[in-house]
């Protein structure tokens, strides 16, 4: 018997096989890479919210926890993974500029945000009102990251490369069967295909569908995440990331000549030089209507949990809700209340 089945293989997924392989836990991995909201997200780690200058949700203490562990990774796995690149905010008007002050005044802020306002020295961005500065920002190459670390579990015959056959599967009280095998807990960290999940199905998980686009402009020459009504990422040579769109009806992975249409007319208003598009990728981000994860067990089957709904700050978010799971499920520690899923549970469980 194993202890562990996991179900999924994005930022959720990994960081909770890295917690188990810590904690000397067996485990194997399905997975069937359908969803992609790890790649579209661009892998950024930003603690701010640059449309309303607000700090994001538990954001320095997820830094911190996270900037460890993807640190550990690149030395595991031998890979480059964490790109630190400052966020520079492009000013729209002066009055920004002293919105910008106020918050950096506010606690919690004052820690990221830097008070002094960076002139604008590339002629390919029209930026008259310079930028504000976010310290301690960066990218997770995600793709990197996902490649090379479903690549290690195969190595170790941890990974099953399919679609969850939920016929195969059966909770047995104890412990849970699939396929077979038994495990004594099953976790699942699939993204948006949890809507598929007839156990955990009743969880308001609204899925955000997001494009990225990556464009070829050799003049453009900028090492800084530039945000104005979209952002420009820098990422290997000449190319960029451009994104991201937020839609709520369109639950596919098909990139769409309208968001397309969207991030370039955005771009073209403060990119000015010469550029090509070379990709165009979509997902759907496992967001929820209160902003909080879905983490914890489900209310009947005991040995089956979730691990859910980072939205659009995986990157962030993932390390520090594994070490949340973990130590609920192995240590019996009481998981914060806002991202426990009793929240919904008990209302719906009541009706």
């Amino acid at each position: 018997m194993q202890d562990y089945l996991i179900v999924g293989l994005g930022l959720a997924g990994i960081s909770f096989c890295e917690k188990l392989e810590r904690e000397g836990k067996s485990f194997t991995v399905v997975s069937d890479a359908s969803q992609q909201s790890s790649l579209v997200a661009g892998g950024l780690y930003n603690p701010v919210i640059l449309k309303r200058f607000t700090l994001a949700w538990n954001a320095k203490e997820q830094l911190e926890m996270a900037l460890p562990f993807y640190k550990d990774l690149e030395q595991k796995l031998g890979v480059k993974l964490d790109h630190k690149i400052p966020v520079l905010r492009k000013f729209a008007s002066v009055e920004e500029q002293n919105l910008w002050f106020e918050a950096a005044d506010r606690p919690g802020l004052d820690y990221f945000l830097s008070t002094n306002i960076v002139e604008n020295k590339n002629p390919g961005i029209d930026a008259p009102f310079g930028y504000g500065e976010v310290k301690y920002t960066g990218r997770i190459d995600t793709r990197a990251l996902l490649t090379s670390y479903a690549s290690y579990l195969t190595q170790k015959g941890l990974l099953e490369q399919e679609s969850f056959d939920f016929d195969r599967f059966e909770p047995l009280g104890e412990h849970i069967a699939y396929k077979s095998i038994l495990y004594k807990q099953i976790v699942f960290a699939s993204g948006y295909g949890l809507k598929n999940n007839p156990f955990f199905n009743y969880l308001p998980l609204n899925g955000t569908k997001g494009e990225l686009l990556t464009i070829k402009a050799p003049a453009y020459k900028e090492d800084n995440i530039i945000k104005s009504s979209v952002f420009t990422v820098p990422y290997e040579g000449d190319l960029y990331l451009v994104g991201a769109t937020y839609k709520w009806k369109d639950k596919t992975n098909v990139p769409t000549e309208e968001a397309k249409t969207e991030l370039l007319e955005k771009l073209r208003t403060f990119l000015k030089c010469d550029f090509e598009v070379v990709d165009h990728m979509a997902g759907i981000r496992p967001t929820v209507a209160d902003r909080r994860p879905l983490i914890g067990q489900h209310p009947e089957h005991k040995n089956l949990y979730v691990l859910n709904g980072f939205g659009s700050r995986g990157v962030m978010i993932a390390p520090y809700a594994s070490k949340q799971l973990f130590n609920h499920i192995e240590r019996g520690t009481a998981l914060d209340a806002e991202i426990n899923i009793e929240r919904f549970t008990k209302k719906y469980y009541s009706n």
